[in-house]
């Protein structure tokens, strides 16, 4: 016949550690609370300047116009975001036949497409960062088995004039092709392996106007198409946040 096990050794230790914890409100008083109020005021502000701040956004909600054609488009402002009122989604193209459409996003209604690529025509975004560093952007892309293969990510802060590369030579994914685990883009099914990122740099900061433009590098034939969604222009994390949780991890443990 089994007996329990004596777990006086587990209650003695809670006690202990109970000890430890109500020590911090003894003597000296005073050093203890404001020990406990500076831990706070650390991970207050590791909450805020860790959390990321969506400047712009574009899920791509509105289906364009079916037969809609031209060198340019201007798709729309941001849909959502803080600094969403202004913005602008637009594609370029050298080819007047150019035809933009809104086939199924990845895990959403509608993406961006266009076809008749040549090197230089781009999908561009342009949005203001008053009030916000740190900026970064990322999107959703995929191509069709003709459509352009190869993009760069460019951006401008003086309207244009000038463009500094922030992701060189990207590949896009063609959706459902053997051996990238993907699957074709479809309303329900939103898939990681379509996401790109860039960062923006310090040059973005605090600007009135800056434009985002995915730039193709290679020409396709007429019928060869690309689309996008989810477009997101964002801050990254404050690198003073891993500084603060190390303080703050410090101060937590610290016991008079």
């Amino acid at each position: 016949m089994g007996y329990p096990l004596n777990t006086g050794g587990e209650e003695i230790g809670r006690s202990v550690e109970l000890v430890e914890v109500f020590s911090l409100f003894r003597e000296p008083p005073v050093q203890n609370k404001s020990i406990l109020l500076l831990a706070v005021a650390a991970t207050s502000l590791i909450s805020m300047s860790a959390s990321a701040a969506v400047i712009a956004s574009w899920s791509m909600a509105t289906a364009i116009p079916a037969a809609t054609t031209g060198t340019s488009y201007n798709y729309g402002a941001a849909d959502s975001g803080d600094l969403a009122s202004g913005t602008m989604l637009s594609s370029g193209h050298a080819a007047a036949a150019t035809t933009y459409s809104t086939p199924a996003g990845n895990g959403s209604a509608y993406s961006f497409s266009s076809n008749n690529w040549a090197i230089g025509d781009y999908y561009q975004v342009s949005v203001s960062t008053i009030g916000y560093s740190g900026v970064s952007i990322s999107w959703d892309q995929t191509r069709s088995s003709t459509g352009p293969a190869t993009f760069d990510a460019v951006m401008s802060v003086d309207g244009g004039t000038n463009w500094t590369t922030i992701l060189t030579g990207y590949s896009v994914v063609q959706a459902g092709l053997a051996g990238t685990g993907t699957t074709t883009w479809n309303t329900v099914t939103a898939q990681a392996g379509f996401t790109l990122t860039a960062v923006a740099g310090a040059a973005a900061d605090g600007q009135a106007n800056v434009l985002f433009r995915l730039r193709s590098t290679v020409t396709t034939t007429a019928a060869g198409t690309n689309r996008i969604d989810n477009f997101i222009v964002s801050t990254v994390p404050a690198p003073g946040a891993i500084a603060l949780l190390g303080l703050a991890g410090l101060i937590g443990r610290r016991r008079r």
